[in-house]
């Protein structure tokens, strides 16, 4: 099954906010395991809403590089990249991939296809943040077997 990658269309947003919020379930769930209930619903009171609106927002920002990948016909992921200067950068702001296409390669080809693009651009350093928690160690795995490098940070909250 090989993988295309493409600029995004406007035609691509739709599915790709389905898909995203399907793929980030799972992490959702898992902050809530993680903070509680009293916190979870502080910080995301609609999750899904939330979520659907930050993927939309990246898929529609000029600053923003957007591309999917395609597998089979259908849309499987996506990723988005925005750069920054001091030093120049380039992140991979948000990256999910169809729970149906997983641990297909989708991701490896994303990331892979994002830090070239990177590259091209004559920036220094390619980046990608991501949770500690549970739910996001198949994106920590992922970006570990790129060669990213982690710095772990801890936010903590409580609630009032």
């Amino acid at each position: 099954m090989a993988i295309t990658i493409r600029a995004l269309a406007d035609d691509d947003i739709d599915a790709v906010v389905e898909f995203s919020v399907r793929a980030w379930k799972p992490v959702f769930e898992s902050f809530a395991q993680v903070l509680g209930s009293r916190i979870y619903q502080r910080l995301y009171p609609d999750w899904l809403a939330g979520q659907a609106q930050a993927v939309a927002g990246v898929c529609r920002d000029e600053k923003s590089h957007v591309w999917v990948a395609e597998m089979d016909g259908r849309l499987a992921g996506f990723a988005a990249v925005v750069f920054h200067e001091a030093p120049t950068r380039g992140e991979i702001d948000m990256l999910a991939v169809d729970p149906e296409c997983q641990r297909r390669g989708v991701a490896d080809a994303l990331i892979t296809y994002a830090v070239e693009r990177i590259s091209e651009s004559g920036a220094v350093l390619a980046e990608i943040g991501t949770g500690g928690d549970p739910g996001h160690a198949p994106a920590r795995a992922a970006y570990e077997k790129a060669g990213f490098t982690a710095l772990p940070l801890v936010r903590y909250y409580k609630a009032l």
